[in-house]
């Protein structure tokens, strides 16, 4: 999974461990970014369902979290093949922390549905302190049709997400391009116009709530990156 923000005709180096990236480049005019990649997002839910076998379905990890009240300290950082930005560390692997006698099977879903999160936390601090303030993100990709997901997002990174009704906007990106090349579309403005929103989650989370549940996700990281 990555986070990019359009930095448009500015190259900014990052001073946080971020990369600096092309966008995309139309008629010899190039928009660039900045880029955080994380390692494991989807892919956790793919390693419950198909090797823990919790779940037949990832649609059913909303259902599953639904049944808990909060995340009872549980944290898993999914560092399955190392760290990705700002920590890069390659010997990093995953660590499950908080862990009781009660702790099952629900507590270890929700765990590995907020580490995506947090982890998008992680990259929007990093950007913050290289001077870059998002106040939207768009999101895609087959886990945002996860409405807990999506509220949780917006109320950790504490801003406005919003989800497409196409969720697969690589895929589209990619035949909108190809449109404007052969003359489909004019422009970019005019290729614009074809987003259209499914739904907007806002940030209700509180702050101490907020604060309390990154501090836990900051002990979890500093756990894992001790090997």
């Amino acid at each position: 999974a990555f986070v990019l923000l359009n930095t448009g005709n500015k190259i900014i180096y990052s001073k946080n461990r971020l990369l600096t990236t092309i966008a995309y480049r139309i008629k010899g005019r190039t928009t660039y970014a900045m880029e955080g990649s994380i390692f494991i997002a989807g892919a956790g839910v793919q390693w419950l369902r198909d090797k823990m076998k919790f779940f037949k379905k990832a649609s059913e990890t909303e259902k599953i979290i639904k049944k808990l009240k909060d995340n009872n300290d549980i944290y898993l950082v999914p560092a399955f093949t190392g760290l990705g930005a700002p920590y890069w560390n390659a010997n990093a692997r995953g660590v499950l922390s908080g862990l009781t006698r009660n702790t099952g099977p629900k507590e270890i879903v929700r765990a590995i549905i907020e580490s995506v999160g947090y982890q998008t936390y992680d990259l929007f601090e990093a950007m913050k302190h290289d001077g870059l303030r998002p106040k939207i993100v768009k999101v895609d990709g087959g886990m945002v049709m996860n409405n807990w997901f999506s509220q949780f997002l917006s109320d950790i990174v504490d801003v406005d997400v919003l989800r497409p009704k196409v969720q697969e906007t690589t895929a589209l990106g990619a035949a909108f391009m190809a449109g404007l090349q052969i003359g489909v579309y004019k422009s970019l403005k005019d290729i614009s116009k074809n987003w259209s929103l499914d739904k907007k989650f806002l940030s209700k989370m509180n702050k101490k709530t907020r604060s309390s549940l990154i501090y836990g996700w900051s002990k979890a990281i500093k756990r894992t990156l001790i090997n």
